[in-house]
């Protein structure tokens, strides 16, 4: 048993990850949980961090104005991968397309509570507590997730989401601007990052 009481571990199905607000979908992934299992090594983390990314009319993103490259390509398909890019050349970054294909809607995971498979996350990261997964390019290294993992389904046997806290209805969800995102002029002030109140591992408060 966890803080946050029973886990639910159904495998959420494609239909659930294409939404047409990606804003709603970044709050609803928070107490979701993300797997993967790799090489034999499962770990899992409660999502307790999101930040939403529209697909248009939104400076932060990079499909702004409907810009396409072999990067971002990714989150023109239907919801339900993962799109997975480097930042700074050095952080592996991983977000959950959502929406229909062609919108490029995408969420990004900000921060996990560790529920399972820690003494993987710490062999990959050699960090411990709330140092392994309290930031978007700390998560990825604890998850094993990588570039490799761009645009792998986010309902097969490597990388997946469940259904996870049973009570996500008790959570309390606090709501900000997105993070390290002041390039996007107005855009940067949109209310879009979610986090769960008081938890340790979400990257900023």
């Amino acid at each position: 048993m966890t803080k946050f009481g029973k886990l639910l571990t159904k495998k959420l199905n494609q239909k659930y990850f294409i939404g047409n607000d990606v804003v709603q979908s970044a709050y609803d992934f928070i107490g979701r949980v993300l797997v993967t299992n790799i090489d034999g090594k499962l770990t899992k983390g409660v999502i307790v961090e999101t930040e939403a990314y529209r697909g248009y009319s939104d400076k932060a993103s990079h499909t702004n104005n409907g810009k396409r490259t072999k990067r971002n390509e990714v989150m023109y398909a239907n919801g339900g991968r993962a799109y997975v890019y480097l930042c700074y050349g050095i952080h592996s970054l991983f977000n959950i397309v959502t929406n229909v294909e062609g919108k490029a809607d995408a969420v990004l995971v900000r921060a996990l509570y560790p529920v399972a498979g820690e003494i993987n996350m710490v062999e990959r990261f050699h960090k411990k507590g709330r140092l392994l997964s309290n930031g978007p390019g700390i998560l990825t290294k604890a998850m094993g997730i990588d570039l490799g993992m761009t645009n792998e389904e986010l309902g097969g046997n490597l990388i997946w989401i469940e259904t996870g806290v049973a009570q996500r209805e008790k959570l309390k969800i606090c709501v900000s601007k997105r993070v390290g995102v002041d390039y996007a002029e107005e855009d940067a002030n949109l209310p879009w990052r979610f986090y769960l109140d008081g938890d340790k591992h979400v990257s900023k408060t």
